[in-house]
Order: structure tokens, then C-alpha cells, then sequence
């Protein structure tokens, strides 16, 4: 298996500049101090840490992440000494306290972290999740006032709350006091609230600030931190058992992955740990969802995002919208089995609703021109699948998207994602500032909106005009970023588990890519949904499976199907285990290719 070499940075890995898919191949962490100075690291692992950022004296820290090596002191953020303060004194009055949660993952596990501390401190908290449909995101003030007057005299919010200006206004009238949980970007000014405790917050500094990739779970695992230590100095456990709150992090690790948080830092700590907990299914919540989904094994990174995450999203996007709580929250199996049940039907509505809704978007965009970027907007497109389309929209664009469901009223629901690069979050908010939007908000890679019908056009205009120079140059330096180049018998499933232990891999620390090569394609195929299948032989004689997922009609697919084996090539992608021969093998999850000679 071959590295990069010590100083690549204008190298072009097998000397591809542009590829099937019209893209040059590049090794991955060129121009990191490491790689400049000459350091040629000893092993694989250190070679990816590396790659990805990592400094040479930080190595040992990366290799294995733990809690203690990353935890920051929960007192560097603005307002979380106020926020822990103001929580300890409810656990110790026992006063009634409700977490108010948006209705995904994030807001899920967030409400459900705080919900099963609170309990194992001794308090009964209640949680409050709006419906989609029916409330929309985030905190209104009629729910906050409804809630105060049912007795609670606290309520934290979480995964939301940023942006309440109103809600919270109308909740500081109401005399209930209320603490913002959130990591979505914020305002110069911010909402009234007895604490707000976000590392987005502009008046961070920057110890803390470094921390906003952070999603809300993992925030509101700080904030639980800060609440056991306040309680253990006030001699709360002086005659009780304190928390495990390490016990918790199965839960942050979910939320994190789902919420698609960049897993750097804190962040691959959590989920390093967090399915080491999971491992041992003590949360029967969670037990039966791994059930349900089929996984007869300890869950992965990619099982979090793919196969648990999606379900307990499908009870807010078409279904109940406080069913993941309660199935994070329960310690009933029975409950919890018809729960997961339960989510497991809405979640195949939701892949039917998604399906046709993607198919309209897609038409919708091929008539929108060259627009920085793509938004499309349909009369009665389920806003409970849109952020889904939005992101389908993205990945086959190359192109940050907006999907807007329309009611019959044309007020417009809408979702965005956006590429490396392109701050969607900061454009929407100053959408909001200009008076184009209702309501609006979101981070550097996903966003949320609320547009009159007769106000789209607009929007596009004026998120055309503020992103054209960011998507240019984003799609301009679009590279295929590359880890090894290896013989096609170097396709085996022991450099699966070798490259393994330098993850977990998401969102910002990418998962290895390799090249294999030169090989013939012996037969190439449709199979599935669109997918396309390759069995390529190399100059040795040894055959590698390669499989790309939704590329059959891409200009890529429809190159490899007619190519034949005449040929030679380069294919790269990412080698994941193939589990169903009767021995262990390994294939190539195909994402590009290019002729060897």
C-alpha cells in the first residue's frame, strides 16, 4: 500500500487531474505541518490521524479518544454556571421542571439526556415536543405560557431556542423561568432567558467558541456535568448515589451522528465511548431499536446515521412526534418494544413520502438554471421529509439545496443543506435580517425557514447573489481526497479493521479512501435502485466487487457500463466488509474511477 509522500501537495495521486467524474484525485492532509517538515509516520493509524488534521504531539490523545482527554470545564461557555445553578435548585425543591425538545434526534436525545438525569437525582420531569405539523419548530409561546400554567416553574429547551425572540418574551410574562440549550447560530442580540447556553453564541470566547461544532446533545451533556458539580459541592450526595452521567453517553453518541456533528474533538470522544456503552444495550430504548433493526451485532458509527437515527426521525417527521423521547426514556421493555414498533411503520411511510417528494424536487430543479443555489418549493411536499430531500438534492447538485413544502395557506416550511465551505446557516439568518423570511436559522451545513409563497423568487435572488462567490470557489477546489493507493489483493477485510481503528469516521473526519488499481472491468451491471455493480480484475489475476450506490445514470455509471474491459483503471471509494459469502471479504463502495493509460 502506497502513502503520500512527504511533501504532495501539488502531487496528483496516479497522476489523475480529472477523473470519469471530471474531478482531480489529491492526498488527503497535504500541507499539514507534519507532512512538510518530512515526518514519515510508522504506522497506518498515525498516517490518518494525521491526515485529517491532527498535530504530531497530539497523536496519542487521537488514538484513542476518551471523555477525560477532551472535556472541556462546562464553565468556559456564558451562562452555564447560571443555567447548573438554577438547575440544582429545582432538584433540590423538586420543582417542576419540563424539557422542551425539537422533534429530532438531536431534540430527542437531548430532552431524553436531561430527562434520565433528572430522575436518577431524584426529580419527575416532563417532557413537551411540538408537533411538526402542528406547532412547527421550536418553542412558541403560547406552548411555554400553556406549560407554565400547568405548574411548571422551569422549562429548558433544547436543540432549539436560539431564535425565540417572541416565544421567550412571552414566557419571561408568564413568570416562568426558562434555560435555552442549543447549538444552532445565534443573533448579535439574543433572546430574553434566565440562561442561554450555546458555543455559537457571538460573545463566546474562543476556548469555548472552538467547541460550536458541538451538537445540542453534547451540550446538554456539558450542562449535566456542570449540574453534578454544583449538586456534589452543595453535599447533595452526601447520602445518595451520584449519577454515572459516562452511563449517558450511548444517547450523546446517537444524537451526535444523527444530528451529522463534525466528529472532531469532544465529539469523536463521545461517540468513541458512547457505543462502547451502547455495546452493552442497557438502555432497553435503545435495545429495541437495534432490534428492529435487524443489527445482530454491537452498532457502528454508520448504523447510528443509517439504521438508528432515521427511525426514531421518522416519529417527528410523519408520526408521533415525542415517541423517541419516550423510547429513550422508558424502562419498560414491553414499551419499549411497541415503541420501536411503532417507529419502524413511520418510518416506511416516510420512505414512501420521500421518494415521491424527491422525485418532484428533482424535476422541479432541472428547470431552475444555474443557480448558486437550488431552491425548489411544491404545494403540499410533506415538510417532515424535506430536510431528507434537501440533502438528496445536494449530493446530486453538488450544490447547497432548499426544499420549501408549500400549505394551502402559501406559507412555505422550508430546509436547506449546504456543501463544505458554504455558510448556509449565516445566509438564512441574514435572509431573515433583510425581511424575506418569517422565521430562519441554522448552522454552517443545514438550515431552516419559514417564506411567504410570493417571497421564493426573492429569496433565491438574494441567496444567489450573497453565495455565488462561496459555491464557486467550493465547487472549484472540489478535489477527491485520497488516503492510499494499493494493489487490488490489497482489498481485503483485514485493511478494513486496520483503517477502523483510526475512526469513528462522520461528518468531518471522513472515512479512508482508496485507490485500487490498475484492474478491467470483467462485468459491470445494474442492480437495485440505480445502483451499480463491478467485478474487476487486476494485472495479477486477483478479482475485486465494487458497488456504487445511485450511480448507474451518472455521466460516471454510464462510462464504466460501456468501457468494457479493454481498458485499464483506477477505481477509488471507500472498502467496507461484504458480510454475505460464506468467508470474510471486502468490496469497494465505488464514488470515482479513471483510465489508468
Amino acid at each position: 500500500m502506497n502513502r503520500p509522500p512527504a511533501s504532495s501537495e501539488f502531487v496528483h495521486v496516479c497522476g489523475v487531474t480529472r477523473s470519469i467524474a471530471g474531478q482531480p484525485w489529491r492526498w488527503r492532509g497535504t500541507g499539514s505541518d507534519a507532512l512538510d517538515q518530512g515526518f514519515v509516520p510508522d504506522d497506518l493509524v498515525a498516517q490518518l490521524l494525521l491526515a485529517r488534521g491532527v498535530t504530531r504531539d497530539d497523536l496519542e490523545r487521537h488514538r484513542a479518544p476518551t471523555i477525560r482527554g477532551f472535556m472541556p470545564d462546562p464553565s468556559i461557555f456564558q451562562d452555564m454556571d447560571k443555567a447548573a445553578e438554577r438547575l440544582a435548585d429545582a432538584v433540590e425543591a423538586r420543582e417542576a421542571v419540563t424539557i422542551f425538545g425539537d422533534y429530532d434526534v438531536d431534540g430527542a436525545t437531548s430532552a431524553a439526556l436531561l430527562i434520565r438525569l433528572l430522575r436518577d437525582l431524584g426529580c419527575d420531569p416532563k417532557a413537551y415536543i411540538p408537533d411538526r405539523l402542528m406547532e412547527g419548530y421550536g418553542p412558541s409561546g403560547e406552548a411555554l405560557v400553556r406549560i407554565a400554567q400547568g405548574g411548571a416553574s422551569l422549562i429548558v429547551t433544547v436543540d432549539c431556542g436560539a431564535q425565540a425572540f417572541d416565544a421567550l418574551a412571552m414566557a419571561r410574562d408568564a413568570g416562568v423561568d426558562v434555560i435555552v440549550v442549543d447549538h444552532h447560530k445565534c443573533a448579535t442580540a439574543l433572546p430574553v432567558a434566565l440562561a442561554l447556553v450555546n458555543p455559537n453564541r457571538l460573545d463566546e470566547a474562543p476556548d469555548a467558541a472552538a467547541h460550536g461544532h458541538l451538537a445540542a446533545v453534547g451540550v446538554a451533556f456539558l450542562l449535566g456535568a456542570a449540574l453534578v458539580r454544583v449538586l456534589r459541592g452543595r453535599g447533595y450526595f452526601t447520602n445518595r448515589e451520584e449519577p454515572r452521567l459516562v452511563d449517558l453517553l450511548d444517547i450523546v453518541a446517537l444524537g451526535t451522528v444523527a444530528d451529522v456533528a463534525q466528529l472532531k474533538g469532544l465529539n469523536r470522544a463521545f461517540v468513541t465511548q458512547g457505543l462502547k456503552i451502547m455495546a452493552g444495550r442497557r438502555n432497553v430504548g435503545l435495545d429495541a431499536l437495534i432490534n428492529i433493526s435487524r443489527l445482530d451485532r454491537a452498532p457502528t458509527c454508520t448504523d447510528l446515521g443509517f439504521a438508528l437515527g432515521p427511525r426514531i426521525n421518522a416519529g417527528g417527521r410523519v408520526g408521533k412526534s415525542d415517541l423517541g423521547v419516550r423510547l429513550l426514556t422508558t424502562q419498560d421493555p414491553a414499551e419499549a418494544a411497541e415503541i420501536a414498533e411503532e417507529l419502524e411503520r413511520y418510518n416506511q411511510e416516510r420512505r414512501a413520502i420521500e421518494m415521491l417528494v424527491c422525485e418532484a424536487a428533482e424535476e422541479a430543479a432541472r428547470h431552475q438554471g444555474n443557480r448558486s443555489v437550488a431552491l425548489v418549493s411544491g404545494q403540499g411536499w410533506h415538510p417532515g421529509v424535506i430536510g431528507i430531500v434537501a440533502g438528496r438534492l445536494k449530493e446530486k447538485l453538488g450544490r447547497p439545496a432548499i426544499v420549501v413544502a408549500l400549505d394551502e395557506h402559501g406559507v412555505g416550511k422550508g430546509s436547506g443543506r449546504s456543501i463544505s465551505g458554504v455558510d448556509l446557516g449565516a445566509a438564512v439568518l441574514a435572509a431573515k435580517d433583510s425581511g424575506l423570511l418569517a422565521a430562519g436559522g441554522g448552522h454552517a451545513m443545514a438550515a431552516g425557514l419559514t417564506v411567504a409563497r410570493d417571497r421564493i423568487d426573492a429569496l433565491a435572488d438574494f441567496l444567489d447573489e450573497r453565495l455565488a462567490a462561496d459555491v464557486s470557489r467550493a465547487r472549484d477546489d472540489r478535489a477527491l481526497l485520497l488516503d492510499a493507493v494499493l494493489a487490488p489483493g490489497g482489498v481485503h477485510p483485514s485493511l478494513c479493521d486496520a483503517l477502523e481503528a483510526g475512526g469513528p469516521y462522520g461528518a468531518g473526519w471522513p472515512a479512508p479512501r482508496v485507490v485500487a488499481g490498475p484492474v478491467r472491468i470483467v462485468k459491470a451491471d445494474i442492480v437495485g435502485q440505480g445502483h451499480l455493480r463491478l467485478i474487476v480484475s487486476g494485472d495479477d489475476g486477483r478479482r475485486v466487487k465494487a458497488i456504487g450506490f445511485r450511480l448507474a445514470e451518472s455521466e460516471l455509471g454510464q462510462t464504466l457500463l460501456a468501457c468494457g474491459g479493454d481498458r485499464r483503471l483506477w477505481i477509488a471509494g471507500r472498502i467496507k466488509r461484504d458480510d454475505w459469502g460464506d468467508r470474510p471479504a471486502a468490496e469497494i463502495h465505488l464514488e470515482d474511477a479513471a483510465f489508468a493509460d
